[in-house]
């Protein structure tokens, strides 16, 4: 096994080093802009939740909009109020939160996605800022709901993801597409790189062997019912009451239940991870629909898991928006619908004139019920649901507008609202309405179930329970402080390769001595690699445990404890690795989450390995063997400032950076490359210092297929400390014009 050491080493030390301290210090980067913050216009809130829900605050969050569908801003607690099982409680919290950009003008969300320019392939991207959770303003999970979607609502869901992520994700946005399909693919990262959203739409695909059909309704084929097949047209032609028939249509029911019920699941997942989240998120679920009823009319199973959503979404303060991606359907015949028993013989049960009543009756009922689902999730929370519509995108919009701003509304609840002693659990109904203002509309959540906010989210206590909630985290838990640098490389002997140091703080972990003079730490590590089409590639689950010399502890407990994960990669695509660390003492849990693309080197094209950065003296000093981990894996002490998993600065430090270039063309006369690199610098998505293109000098490399190269930059000491990315760009002169240039970047810290 390689140590990150040696990678180092191999990457940086050995090569040649471009001085590139000799060009301009990156000027100072401007400070970033204040998180929103709430302006309370009564009573301070409570604390940064935004829905509350405890025995002495109930506290819920409303929009107000025009007729027109724009926000209204300027109310006062006066203007509202708030009923709890239709009874007047008295306003005690009032506040007007802003966040997030301003709404999307109506020009700007109707431009087609083809006036966006296409990137330059010859102009380097910008690399992404890597978001905290202060720096979010607006959380958007777009869930698609591919278990019962039809293949031409996916089409059109595709389309409206794709102009979406052009035209409408802001700076602050944190996005994840998702589809309820997936698996444990729903653990699908949120972000803001519009590469990685571009590849989650490309997976978004029509699945046969789902829940639903081709088009919105299965075609009418009495050939299909003469010879005994009618779960075709079960939902189309009416009961002939014959007991097959019925068998097949509760079978039918049993297998749509199925479906949804596998979507809401996985909606719970996304509400769970979002849960953690500071403020308002919006949920957007692109779906055919789903009744609460079955075709007897009875509620079922969809019914209770459907309450239990909404219950969990109000109370990690999400809305959901529906959609209903079938759009405006004629429910009457359609071409595909074959009404004939036999050759010029129409079905003995419908008369030629009562075929199109029935059908469009039929139609139209089912098209009905199935949007019924949406509208209670959409009401439930306080959203909207767009139906009968054929402008997809018009939901995201809505969802966008919304997240502008909202009013928190909070009172005192009766003593009656939670009754846990008896054992009662009922669901309260809330009502915020506007006085005096007929014109305007108020949306809010409608209701809770009565147990106390301590009693619905329990804390994890096993083992499995702590590690899952950290593993689910989108910005990962932070009782043990974790770092984690995961970069893409291809060795002759294995290919590629997912290389991966998981930085762990061990003073999060609790070291005992034991009979012999050692100090002992268990410490437990699940990791979860997931590739692109949402299936496990490597999963680790083991028990750590760290033992340290007694003349070494504090020496080693001021450093970073280093643990490697390696995972071999058969083919190429997006991988996520997800890291959840546990102190098995205490119980405290840590997690990192970390996206690396693997690129297809059998294509020839120029192509870059990930990044590793380090300070010289990083490089230069070699690791004591302070502690060993007897678990299996491969942990080691480094210096939280210069070793190349922590990757934090100093301000006029020097940091060394490498990485290997394949695919380089030769030239057929020299057989040498003609390459040139350049580095840059950002800060909050804006470049703030830019390297000297150079040409680059293979005379000194034995393998012309793996490049190394290597250079320094020194971090000039009025930098102001924050995060920033540096990136590599490698020009190839010999190769064509849409392959000549590659990229590569890594974030990194300069601390205080």
């Amino acid at each position: 096994m390689i140590k990150p050491a040696a990678l180092v080493s191999a990457l940086i030390s050995i090569l040649v080093i471009n001085a590139l301290g000799q060009q301009r210090p990156p000027a100072p980067a401007p400070s970033p802009q204040p998180s929103p913050r709430a302006v309370p216009a009564q009573a301070p809130l409570a604390d940064d939740d935004v829905v509350r829900i405890t025995t002495n605050l109930v506290q819920v969050d409303a929009v107000v909009t025009d007729r027109d569908g724009n926000q209204v801003t300027d109310l006062r607690p006066e203007d509202f109020e708030i009923l709890e099982n239709g009874r007047v409680k008295q306003i005690s919290n009032f506040s007007y939160i802003t966040i997030g950009p301003t709404a999307i003008p109506a020009a700007a969300a109707a431009a087609p996605a083809s006036a966006k320019p296409r990137r330059d392939p010859n102009v380097p991207p910008v690399p992404p800022a890597r978001l905290r959770p202060t720096q979010v303003q607006r959380t958007i999970a777009l869930v698609v709901d591919d278990l019962t979607m039809s293949g031409d609502s996916v089409y059109y869901t595709r389309r409206a993801l794709k102009k979406y992520v052009d035209e409408q994700v802001q700076p602050g946005d944190l996005v994840a597409i998702i589809r309820a399909g997936a698996g444990i693919g729903t653990l699908q990262q949120f972000t803001n790189d519009r590469q990685r959203l571009y590849a989650a739409i490309e997976r978004v695909r029509w699945i046969p062997t789902g829940g639903g059909l081709q088009g919105a309704f299965a075609p009418i084929n009495p050939l299909d019912r003469l010879a005994g097949d009618t779960t075709r047209q079960q939902s189309t032609l009416p009961d002939s009451g014959d007991s097959q028939r019925v068998g097949l249509k509760e079978l039918n029911d049993y297998r749509v239940e199925r479906f949804t019920v596998g979507t809401l699941g996985a909606l719970s997942f996304v509400v769970n991870g979002l849960r953690e989240l500071p403020g308002r998120k919006a949920v957007v679920l692109f779906s055919d629909g789903f009744s609460i009823q079955d075709s007897h009319g009875e509620s079922t199973q969809i019914l209770t898991s459907l309450q239990r959503l909404v219950d969990l979404a109000n109370r990690a303060s999400v809305v959901f928006y529906t959609i209903d991606t079938r759009g405006v359907q004629p429910n009457g015949l359609t071409a595909a619908d074959n009404t004939n028993g036999s050759i010029g013989s129409p079905l003995p049960y419908l008369r030629p004139d009562q075929i199109g009543m029935q059908v469009l009756s039929v139609r139209s009922a089912q098209m009905d019920r199935n949007q019924d689902g949406l509208r209670n999730l959409a009401k439930g929370t306080g959203g909207v649901a767009l139906i009968n519509n054929n402008d997809v995108n018009q939901g995201i919009r809505r969802a966008l507008n919304d997240m502008s701003g909202y009013y928190l509304i909070g009172y005192r609840p009766d003593e009656g609202t939670f009754e846990p002693a008896t054992g009662r659990v009922h669901f309260n109904r809330l009502t915020v309405r506007l006085k005096n203002r007929p014109k305007l509309l108020v949306r809010s959540r409608t209701g809770f179930i009565g147990v106390a906010e301590k009693e619905a989210r329990p804390q994890p206590h096993t083992r499995a329970e702590q590690l899952m909630t950290a593993l689910v985290s989108p910005f990962g838990a932070g009782d043990v402080n974790l770092r984690l640098t995961s970069l893409f490389m291809s060795e002759p002997a294995t290919g590629p390769v997912m290389r991966s140091m998981l930085l762990i703080d061990p003073r999060n972990l609790t070291f005992t001595q034991q009979p012999d003079g050692q100090y002992q730490a268990v410490m437990d590590i699940l990791a979860v690699t997931v590739g692109e089409k949402w299936e496990v590639i490597d999963q680790l689950n083991r028990v750590e445990t760290i033992r340290v010399r007694p003349e070494a502890l504090q020496r080693f407990l001021g450093k970073g404890m280093v643990y490697d994960l390696n995972v071999p990669i058969k083919r190429p695509g997006g991988y996520q690795l997800r890291v959840a660390v546990r102190d098995t003492a205490t119980g405290r849990v840590g997690s990192a989450s970390q996206y690396v693309s693997v690129p297809n080197l059998s294509q020839k094209r120029l192509t870059l390995s990930g990044l590793v950065v380090a300070s010289a003296s990083g490089v230069s000093s070699a690791r004591k063997p302070d502690s060993v981990a007897s678990g299996g894996g491969t942990a080691e002490a480094e210096d939280p400032e210069i070793g190349p998993a922590s990757r934090n600065f100093r301000r006029g430090m020097q940091l060394d950076y490498g990485f290997i270039i394949y695919n380089a063309r030769l030239d057929s006369a020299t057989l040498h490359p003609q390459l040139t690199t350049q580095a840059r610098l950002f800060r909050d998505g804006k470049e703030v210092f830019a390297g000297l293109v150079q040409p680059f000098d293979p005379s000194q490399q034995a393998d012309l297929e793996r490049l190394k190269i290597g250079g320094r930059l020194q971090l000039g000491s009025q930098l102001a400390p924050g995060e920033y990315v540096l990136q590599v760009v490698v020009t190839d002169a010999l190769a064509d014009k849409q392959h000549r240039m590659a990229t590569q970047w890594i974030d990194f810290e300069i601390l205080n």
